[in-house]
C-alpha cells in the first residue's frame, strides 16, 4: 500500500457566475457603449478560453465619466453627511459578502489565482475594507488629520491585475468614505470583477455617478490620470508607469499616491523556527503565483542554517499542487497572461546565464494556458538581475548573510522599499531590524498578512502614500 495520498479533484462550479458575452462602460449609474470601436477579449489564463468582450474607453468616454463623477460630487455625494455615506458603504460590504462565492469564482477565472486564495483571502478582505471605512465616514474629524477635513473631489483610480477586486476595494472604500467620487480603470487583462462591482453599486442604490468604471489599456489610464477634471490620482502598478504618471501630474493641483513594485527580503536567522519560516517563505513568494508587489522574492538566510533550511524548503515545494485554479486543492494557479509568462521566463533564463543554480520540484504543466513551476535559485549574487529586478512570478532568489548588519545591508540594497520579513525568536532583534530596514511594511515571523486597519505603502521606487488604516484617509482629504 502506497503511503502517498492522492487528491481527488474538487472543482468549484462555474455555474455560480453569469458572464455576459459583452460589456460596455459603467458611467453615471448606467451601462453605456463606448464612443470608440476598439474591443478586446479577456481570457481565462488557465485555458486561454475567451471569457467576455469589453470596450476600450476613448478620451471622450473618460470625459463623460469624469463629468458624471463631478456632477455627483457637487450635487449629492460631496454634500452628504458622513453617517449617510456610511450606510451605502455598509450596504456594499454586505452585498460583497452575500455574493462572495460568485465573485471568488469570477476572480479565479479571469485572473488565474487558486480559488482557495480568492475565496479565503481576497473576498473577506474586500468586504472588510468596506466595513472598516464605513466606520470612518462620520468620524473624519477624529482621524488626527485636522479639525475640518474635506474631500478632494473626483478621484481617478487605476488598479493592477494581480488582486483586481481587492485593489478596487483599497481604492474605492476610503475615497467614498471621505466624500469623493470615483472613476476607476481596471487592468485590461482582469476587468470582470470590476464590472461585477458596477452591478453591486446599482444593487446598493449608490447614487448615479459616484462610482464610474471605464475599461481599457494604458491609453485609457493615461487619459484618466491626465484629465484636468480630476483632483486626485491613485495608481497601483509598475514603477515604470508610476514614473510616467508622476511626471504628468507634476505641477498640477492633483494629489497623487503611488503603490509600485517591490523586491522584498525575507530574512531568516539561525534561531528562527525553521518549519514555520518555510511556510512563511512559501506564502511570501508562491502565494498568487508570485504576482504580489510585496512578495518575498529574495530569501536572505543566515549561513549556518542555509543547508537545513533549503532542504526543508525543497521538501515543502515538492508538495505544492499546480493546476486548475478552480480546484480547491490547487496551490499554484496560472500566470495571468502570456506577456507576464514571457517576462518570468526571460528573467529566469538570465539567472541561469549569470551563474545561479535553478531548481524546481517535479511538476507537470498543463498543455494549455500560461504556467510556470515554483522555482528557486541558489548561488545568487546581488548583481544578478534576478536579485535586483521584480520578476512578479513564482521565482525565489536565495542569498546568505553572517551578521544582522550584513542582512540589513543586503536587504536594503535595492531600489525598492515596499516590504520585508524577519524570522527570529529574539524580539529585540526584530525591533533592531525593523528600525533599519527601509521598507514600508516589516512582518515579524509571518509574511503577507493584511488588515484594513493597518497602513500599507513603500519608499524609494516602491512609491509614496499609504493605503489602509487611518493613514489611508489622508490621501483622499484636503487637510
Amino acid at each position: 500500500m502506497s503511503d502517498i495520498f492522492e487528491y481527488a479533484p474538487a472543482p468549484e462550479s462555474r455555474d455560480v457566475v453569469d458572464i455576459r458575452p459583452s460589456y460596455g462602460l459603467f458611467v453615471n449609474g448606467e451601462w453605456i457603449d463606448s464612443l470608440g470601436d476598439e474591443r478586446h477579449k479577456t481570457l481565462n489564463p488557465a485555458t486561454e478560453e475567451a471569457l467576455a468582450e469589453f470596450s476600450y474607453a476613448t478620451p471622450a468616454d473618460v470625459d463623460r465619466a469624469v463629468d458624471a463623477a463631478r456632477k455627483a460630487y457637487d450635487s449629492v455625494w460631496g454634500r452628504m453627511p458622513g453617517r449617510e455615506r456610511a450606510k451605502y458603504l455598509f450596504r456594499i460590504a454586505r452585498i460583497v459578502q452575500e455574493r462572495a462565492r460568485e465573485l471568488a469564482v469570477l476572480e479565479s477565472l479571469d485572473n488565474g489565482k487558486p480559488i482557495r486564495e480568492s475565496r479565503d483571502v481576497d473576498l473577506p478582505l474586500v468586504a472588510a475594507h468596506f466595513f472598516y471605512y464605513a466606520g470612518w465616514a462620520d468620524k473624519l474629524r477624529h482621524a488626527g488629520l485636522g479639525e475640518d477635513p474635506r474631500p478632494l473631489g473626483v478621484a481617478a483610480q487605476i488598479i493592477p491585475w494581480n488582486f483586481p477586486l481587492l485593489m478596487l476595494a483599497w481604492k474605492i472604500a476610503p475615497a467614498l468614505a471621505c466624500g469623493n467620487t470615483v472613476v476607476l480603470k481596471p487592468a485590461e487583462t482582469t476587468p470582470l470583477t470590476a464590472l461585477a462591482f458596477a452591478e453591486i453599486c446599482r444593487q446598493a442604490d449608490l447614487p448615479p455617478g459616484v462610482v464610474n468604471i471605464v475599461t481599457g489599456a494604458g491609453e485609457t489610464g493615461q487619459a484618466l490620470a491626465g484629465h484636468e477634471g480630476v483632483d486626485k490620482v491613485a495608481f497601483t502598478g509598475s514603477t515604470e508607469v508610476g514614473r510616467l504618471i508622476a511626471r504628468s501630474v507634476a505641477g498640477t493641483r492633483k494629489k497623487l499616491t503611488l503603490e509600485l513594485g517591490g523586491k522584498a527580503a525575507n530574512i531568516v536567522f539561525d534561531d528562527a523556527a525553521l518549519d514555520q519560516a518555510v511556510e512563511g517563505i512559501v506564502n511570501g513568494i508562491f502565494f498568487n503565483q508570485g504576482h504580489v508587489c510585496c512578495a518575498g522574492s529574495r530569501l536572505l538566510v543566515q549561513e549556518s542554517v542555509e543547508d537545513e533550511l533549503l532542504a526543508a524548503l525543497k521538501r515543502r515545494l515538492a508538495t505544492l499542487r499546480l493546476g486548475d485554479p478552480l480546484d480547491k486543492n490547487t496551490d499554484i494557479g496560472a500566470v495571468n497572461s502570456a506577456a507576464q509568462l514571457d517576462r518570468i521566463r526571460e528573467l529566469s533564463d538570465a539567472g541561469e546565464a549569470e551563474g545561479a543554480q535553478r531548481w524546481s520540484p517535479p511538476c507537470a504543466l498543463p498543455d494549455k494556458g500560461f504556467w510556470f513551476p515554483p522555482t528557486l535559485f541558489t548561488g545568487v549574487a546581488q548583481s544578478h538581475r534576478i536579485a535586483r529586478e521584480e520578476i512578479f512570478g513564482p521565482v525565489l532568489s536565495v542569498l546568505t548573510f553572517r551578521t544582522p548588519a550584513e542582512a540589513v545591508e543586503k536587504a536594503n540594497n535595492t531600489p525598492y522599499g515596499l516590504s520585508a520579513g524577519v524570522w527570529t525568536e529574539k524580539g529585540s532583534r526584530i525591533l533592531w531590524m525593523a528600525d533599519r530596514l527601509r521598507a514600508g511594511v516589516v512582518w515579524a515571523n509571518t509574511f503577507n498578512k493584511f488588515d484594513p486597519t493597518s497602513p500599507f505603502g513603500g519608499y524609494k521606487e516602491s512609491g509614496y502614500g499609504r493605503e489602509g488604516g487611518r493613514h489611508g484617509l489622508e490621501a483622499y482629504l484636503d487637510v
